[in-house]
């Protein structure tokens, strides 16, 4: 595997466990603004500290795009059964695992999250739920999730991804590809860093559909190197040209070319570059018994939003909103603008 595996020290996950259970033990939810606050002071103080966490979860630093950090605690009596479906966490009532993830985030930037998704929580629950198996979201299961970069309809969609492992039974892996490893000749680069074709919210947002589809660049050059914009299954390419459509095909096939299968254990947790990697899941088979597969997701920000170029900054972002309940930080990793 070709990503960056990260390895704990006992005191490191002790520091991350206790943190996260006084917090949680003190706290109604992460809605909650002390909560928020308490979180963030933590974070700030471990990045200015140069910590060993926050190496851990600094930007992966290959061309892959991707860090496994391991040695989380995750402790299954005090998670309890894998929930029908996000609705059924109780957001008011704080877990060590969420605090800890968001401590952790707080660590890397600025954790955000979107108030058109999972009603705003920060920390969303990623785990199958029924009726939901074919669609293209993180509710699904018997499908393939098509690879995709994290909210790529947005201009100001995450720097990273954080995906922390509950449990997965099923041993269904987290699909990644870097589209610095893939094989793309000039040409093909030349027409995908033209703004041609929209990318639509997926199923999980409930999204304002009396705003214009807007087209974007799928590929589109970083301070380091290549970076892209991409979800297939929800790009609709019927106005593209003959060559654009062929171009964005031939990106498909690169990127699966150097495709590799990440099976997260429960405490691992994927920390994904999300302007270089796309990623998925490989379908599994349900049991809707409180053991299905479980991930905690977490979008983190660098602020100032350097990235956006001009056009981007022109988008409507399809009436999607941010929740950015953490004060604003100045960008503590390098390796993103």
């Amino acid at each position: 595997m070709a990503a960056e595996i990260r390895v704990l020290s006992p005191k490191a996950r002790e520091l991350v466990h206790e943190l996260g259970t006084m917090t949680a033990a003190v706290h109604d939810g992460l809605a909650d603004p002390t909560a928020q606050r308490v979180l963030e002071n933590l974070g700030a103080h471990l990045r200015a500290e140069g910590s060993e966490l926050r190496e851990a979860v600094a930007t992966p630093k290959t061309a892959s795009g991707v860090a496994v950090v391991r040695g989380l605690v995750v402790d299954p009596a005090v998670a309890g059964p894998t929930p029908g479906g996000w609705r059924a966490v109780d957001e008011r009532m704080l877990s060590p695992l969420d605090a800890s993830l968001a401590l952790l985030a707080a660590i890397a930037g600025r954790p955000f999250s979107w108030a058109g998704q999972q009603d705003g929580r920060l920390v969303n629950n990623i785990l199958p739920e029924p009726g939901k198996e074919r669609e293209q979201t993180g509710a699904s299961s018997t499908v393939l999730l098509a690879p995709h970069t994290e909210d790529a309809f947005h201009p100001d969609r995450a720097n990273l991804l954080m995906l922390l492992c509950v449990r997965n039974p099923q041993q269904a892996p987290t699909t990644v590809a870097s589209v610095r490893r893939a094989r793309i000749s000039d040409e093909d680069k030349r027409i995908l860093r033209e703004r041609v074709a929209p990318i639509l919210p997926d199923d999980s947002y409930d999204w304002n559909r009396s705003l214009a589809p807007q087209p974007v660049a799928t590929l589109w050059d970083r301070h380091d190197g290549l970076a892209m914009r991409y979800d297939p299954a929800y790009t609709p390419l019927d106005g593209a040209s003959a060559d654009y459509q062929a171009a964005y095909r031939r990106l498909g096939e690169a990127l699966a070319e150097v495709g590799e299968a990440v099976v997260l254990e429960p405490g691992d947790m994927a920390i994904i570059d999300n302007d270089v990697v796309v990623h998925g899941r490989a379908p599994f088979a349900p049991r809707y018994d409180g053991t299905d597969r479980w991930l905690k997701r977490v979008n983190v920000s660098f602020s100032p939003r350097a990235r956006r170029t001009e056009h981007e900054a022109l988008e409507h972002g399809y009436g999607q909103e941010i929740k950015d309940d953490f004060a604003p930080q100045a960008p503590a990793l390098a390796g993103v603008s």
